[in-house]
């Protein structure tokens, strides 16, 4: 078996070239992560199969009719439900119940929806919260630093990272400023708060990615993507940074404590 990779990052003209040189291979089945990667892919082929991971909204993208029924040549592993960002801003709230605004940051570029996805129920949680919520698009290290700047120069201030592959790859700075203003946030990567991150939530990575192998198996022995549902995610992590926590002057609730998977000391 021949195995071809490509990898592109955030490089939007550069997704689209390996796609359409993946397609040109003619091979048996692509697999793609993000939700860019799997729109490129999707623009090259409608008849090669592709199992997609690390995306949230492949019925809102156009990737599949309904997460039951993909009814086409694609079907994979969502990472995120749109519920999640309520749940952002509750752990937030629950670490530090003194904040009473919340910032969500974005890229519009590659967030799902353009950022729709997980604001819609993030405001929804902000008001029952009694947080002020700030929809915060982000396009650069610039804007990252900008926008928690402008969060942090006032009490009672909160981040939240969203989840799209923008905010992965620049998770260093979003980290390095927040620190540096002391600003309270979460991720949705359990990496980034390995990475000096005060808490994440999210699911486990590594089950994501371990789900695809069956599902390429199942094509390659003859199954349609038609015929294989989407799959949601069931294991997640909460993870916790002390370290960062004493930084920022914190006492995290023993009640959240004992909720974590993995405590950072």
């Amino acid at each position: 078996m021949n195995i071809e990779v490509r990898w592109a990052g955030v490089d939007a003209e550069r997704t689209q070239r390996f796609a359409r040189e993946l397609v040109a291979s003619q091979p048996d089945v692509i697999v793609t992560t993000s939700t860019p990667g799997t729109a490129a892919a999707q623009r090259e082929t409608q008849t090669i199969p592709i199992v997609f991971t690390v995306v949230s909204d492949p019925v809102g993208e156009g990737f599949v009719e309904s997460l039951a029924r993909p009814d086409g040549n694609i079907t994979g592993f969502i990472n995120f439900e749109p519920s999640i960002a309520g749940k952002w801003l509750a752990l937030l709230k629950e670490i530090d119940p003194r904040i009473v605004r919340a910032a969500g940051l974005f890229n519009p570029d590659a967030s799902p929806g353009g950022g729709s996805y997980f604001l819609r129920p993030f405001e929804t949680a902000a008001r029952s919260l009694a947080i002020t919520p700030l929809a915060t698009p982000v396009r650069s290290d610039a804007d990252i630093e900008a926008a928690i700047s402008a969060i942090g120069s006032g009490p009672g201030g909160g981040l939240v990272m969203m989840a799209d592959s923008f905010m992965a790859m620049h998770r260093a700075r979003f980290i390095e400023q927040a620190a540096r203003y002391r600003v309270l946030a979460i991720y949705p990567i359990s990496a980034a708060a390995a990475d000096g991150g005060l808490l994440s939530y999210g699911p486990e990575v590594s089950e994501l990615f371990s789900q695809v192998a069956p599902y390429v198996d199942r094509i390659l022995r003859g199954a349609k993507p038609s015929e294989l549902p989407v799959q949601v995610p069931t294991k997640f992590e909460l993870v916790i940074n002390l370290r960062t926590e004493k930084t920022l002057g914190l006492t995290v609730p023993p009640t959240l404590l004992a909720r974590a998977d993995e405590v950072i000391e």
